[in-house]
């Protein structure tokens, strides 16, 4: 007698692109879970009011107007180097070097602050200041990009140790530059002076970097949608074989789109030293080159909805810090609760992209044949 194969239990299916608002309506749907889940932790294991704790979370960005000026400021920041690595992603270039093309910019803007402060004016040094970020911005990422269309390295690897060398470099100059003497950091450039400072727009200190990453956003956006340029971005990262065979050629795309992505990433540099921080150091990045990858990655490369994406990671990230300092708990659970939440985002992806079905019946099988 021979055996029936039996339907698995469990089939998964890839499924076909769901509409922006089905797929975003399950990423709500995984939110609100996650919110649950973590109001159950925090009262199994702490014993406070959850409700209270979300309180906090949302008073940390939100209790007064400098508090929501930060929170917008750090949504921007994020949000221009997120902008900045989309295009070599899109290529399937893993560009893991944000960090380091920033500190290139944020270098070349400490450089032009400190050596050119007597020799420009605030006017015209500021242009110099956006033209030298964005040079070395893109030298470091034409570097990796170079090498590996010539020779075909590991990029990932490449813009990874690119990292180390920046942040070698920036430790380098902060000891050369650094005030006072034996202080081991560089303190705030030019305070009494303000020379090479980004001026404040209607008083508010972030909001001309907030508008300067706007433009960036609806640019990116247009240039990567509607532009040659994002188009044979999109062609090359299908496939290489199919980029060639319609005659474009990969290595200047290659070569181009990380000269792209570096230059923005300097731009960012600039924007955090002169507009933001008015100092030097080696963590002034704040990990936002890393954080940027899943940025991207969970707006499906949309410059639109990444903005929705780094307004979460930010607002979570605030929220965090504030309950375990209001709350006195550890900043363990404050990084576990944020956990939870981006566990669940980011599991969300997978009732997106694909379909669970369970094995019919038998019974229901039979009645379907007859």
């Amino acid at each position: 007698m021979a055996n029936k194969t039996r339907e698995p239990l469990v089939h998964i299916s890839r499924r076909s692109t769901l509409p922006w608002y089905q797929s975003w309506g399950i990423r709500a749907c995984a939110l609100i879970l996650s919110l649950g889940v973590c109001a159950l932790v925090t009262m199994f294991t702490t014993g406070e009011n959850p409700l209270s704790v979300f309180g906090a979370i949302y008073d940390a960005s939100f209790s007064s107007q400098r508090r929501t000026w930060v929170l917008l400021q750090n949504i921007a920041m994020l949000l221009s180097v997120s902008l900045a690595v989309v295009p070599a992603f899109k290529m399937r270039f893993w560009n893991l070097g944000g960090e380091g093309q920033m500190l290139a910019g944020a270098l070349a803007t400490t450089a032009c602050m400190i050596c050119l402060r007597d020799a420009f004016p605030n006017g015209a040094l500021i242009p110099v200041m956006i033209v030298c970020s964005i040079a070395a911005g893109a030298l470091w990422g034409f570097v990796p990009a170079f090498f590996k269309a010539k020779w075909g390295t590991n990029e990932t690897l490449f813009t990874l140790m690119m990292n180390y060398i920046a942040i070698q470099l920036v430790s380098f100059f902060i000891i050369v530059w650094e005030m006072p003497k034996g202080a081991g950091q560089i303190g705030i450039i030019n305070q009494s002076t303000e020379i090479g400072w980004l001026p404040p727009v209607a008083g508010q200190k972030y909001l001309l970097n907030i508008i300067v990453v706007a433009v960036l956003t609806v640019f990116m956006f247009i240039y990567m949608k509607y532009s040659k340029h994002g188009y044979e971005i999109s062609v090359v990262g299908e496939s290489v074989r199919t980029a060639r065979y319609v005659g474009i050629k990969v290595e200047k795309v290659i070569i181009r789109t990380m000269v792209l992505s570096g230059a923005l990433c300097g731009l960012t540099g600039l924007l955090l030293v002169s507009g933001t921080d008015h100092t030097l150091t080696t963590t002034i990045t704040g990990g936002r080159g890393f954080t940027a990858v899943m940025v991207a990655w969970l707006a499906k490369f949309n410059p639109i909805w990444m903005i929705l994406t780094s307004f979460l990671l930010v607002f979570l990230d605030k929220g965090a810090g504030d309950i375990s300092t209001k709350f006195g708990l550890n900043k363990s659970f404050s990084d576990i609760l944020t956990g939870i939440i981006l566990f669940f985002i980011i599991g969300s992806e997978f009732f997106i992209n694909y379909r669970i079905s369970f094995r019919h019946s038998a019974k229901k099988e039979e009645t379907e044949h007859v």
